[in-house]
């Protein structure tokens, strides 16, 4: 008969070796492991930098605005809508969009006139979504109409501001 069945711990000191590696040598590796990571390089100045500029970007998409849905609606400047809703797209270009302040690129559009810009935005255009992807319960017809000729006339057209529509007028109550 051979020993190839053997048992491999043949002794009780065998035996208590055998226990204190599987014990210990794991517990070893995992304190150098801590110290290697706590000892790490400081972080720096151009990492804060990439995480201030991080936070930056992200900030206008995580805020939330909670207002009190029984107050009357303050509506938006032209620029407050633009800097919300128009600017992620028409500050750097994405998807072919005309860039704020860029006569060139906003002549043939401010050429066909401010119905057919406003037109563009309430209904979408080649990649833009309808009213710049901004719901209506967020962004009235009348902000969008005033962001339309801000962002028109800061790339040289002379747009003049649509009027303020009137309050509607209140049910009275039985």
């Amino acid at each position: 008969m051979s020993d190839d069945h053997s048992n491999l711990i043949k002794s009780p000191k065998q035996l208590i070796l055998v226990v204190f590696g599987c014990f210990f040598i794991p517990l070893i590796i995992i304190y150098l492991l801590l110290v290697y990571v706590l000892n790490a390089k400081p972080v720096s100045e151009k990492s804060a930098d990439a995480d201030k500029s991080t936070i930056a970007l992200i900030k206008p998409v995580a805020q939330l605005n909670f207002r009190d849905a029984s107050l009357p609606r303050e509506m938006k400047s032209g620029e407050e809508v633009y800097k919300a809703v128009c600017s992620s797209c028409h500050n750097s270009g994405a998807a072919g969009a005309p860039m704020f302040n860029n006569a060139a690129a906003w002549a043939p559009r401010i050429s066909k006139g401010y119905d057919a810009l406003y037109s563009s935005v309430l209904k979408g255009k080649n990649a833009m979504p309808a009213r710049g992807g901004a719901s209506p319960a967020d962004v009235s017809d009348f902000e969008l109409a005033r962001s339309v000729v801000y962002l028109a006339n800061a790339s040289g057209g002379k747009f003049t501001e649509p009027p303020v529509p009137a309050a509607p007028a209140q049910k009275p109550a039985k």
